[in-house]
């Protein structure tokens, strides 16, 4: 697969699905099934948080996705070999959403040297100092660049919303200033895919006990948690609100059904891989005929 050596399981999964040739995904895929159409006034209540719908056979999914991975580790190198646009990948969820996870297993493989990884926690005393989006700009990709968001700008929407931070003359300004923001990106050659894990309450419950009943996943609970799930309806009501005033042809919100792990990773390895396809990035050519030369 381009540059990449495969191993014959690879290989066979890949022929199994039709992914044997580079760059390509299933014909039956439809790439924005799960990107908000632009103008929608999103209630998430009516969107489905499970995998039925879409996808039924855990064991197909994972071959895809595994087959995807591939894909998108060439396409990343095309892009990072390129060294023009960026791809800026935000994340984001309610707690226990899954947002550690999808990054691990979405970009499992990918050159390291090719992506960054930004976690925006509790504000520090030296961002506070700055304007909100001051953190954010820092940490966008540079050229050649996938840069992922573990959590985001939108928590300046979100978290200060429910948690009453700041009053609601300032964050509601704040959905323009964002949008205007991601133009800014755009216009300068970042292509921008936003996702929100879309997980049910009950599913969010199972994890956070999970949390709390495996030792290898203590590190993960703090007693914020529960307060914030006491707050399950309001943050929805802020992501509603969120992902209908901040939808844009620019910067696109993708509601992914995260009930699943195996079904959101493939969901999402689809869009990312179509993404890139529609960016098609370039191995650069030379300006030098080498081919003469031979290395004594």
């Amino acid at each position: 697969m381009g540059v990449w050596k495969l191993n014959r399981t690879k290989l066979i999964a890949l022929i199994e699905i039709g992914l044997a040739r580079p760059n390509e995904y299933p014909m039956s895929y439809d790439p924005f099934v799960h990107r908000l159409p632009l103008g929608r006034v999103v209630n998430l209540d009516t969107i489905p948080t499970t995998a039925e719908p879409f996808h039924s056979d855990r064991k197909a999914a994972e071959k895809e996705h595994e087959a995807l991975r591939l894909t998108l580790r060439d396409w990343q190198y095309k892009l990072y070999a390129e060294g023009k646009r960026k791809l800026l990948v935000v994340l984001q969820a309610l707690d226990a959403g899954g947002k550690d996870g999808t990054i691990r297993r979405v970009f499992e493989g990918v050159n390291p040297q090719g992506v960054q990884v930004t976690s925006f926690k509790v504000p520090t005393q030296e961002e506070l100092s700055h304007d909100y989006l001051w953190r954010i700009h820092k940490a966008v990709p540079g050229a050649g660049m996938i840069g992922i968001f573990n959590r985001s700008h939108y928590e300046e929407v979100l978290v200060v919303r429910v948690e009453n931070i700041v009053p609601e003359a300032v964050w509601r300004k704040r959905y323009e200033q964002i949008n205007q923001f991601e133009k800014l990106l755009a216009d300068t050659g970042t292509v921008i895919v936003k996702i929100y894990l879309h997980i049910s309450a009950e599913e969010q419950k199972e994890r956070l006990q999970s949390r709390l009943q495996d030792p290898t996943k203590n590190w993960k609970f703090e007693m914020a948690d529960l307060e914030k799930r006491r707050h399950w309806d309001a943050y929805r009501l802020a992501f509603n609100e969120a992902l209908t005033q901040c939808n844009t042809a620019d910067a696109p919100w993708y509601v992914i059904p995260a009930d699943k792990k195996w079904y959101r990773d493939l969901a999402i390895s689809r869009v990312l891989v179509h993404t890139l396809e529609q960016m098609n990035p370039q191995y650069p050519v030379s300006k030098e005929d080498w081919s003469h030369i031979e290395i004594e």
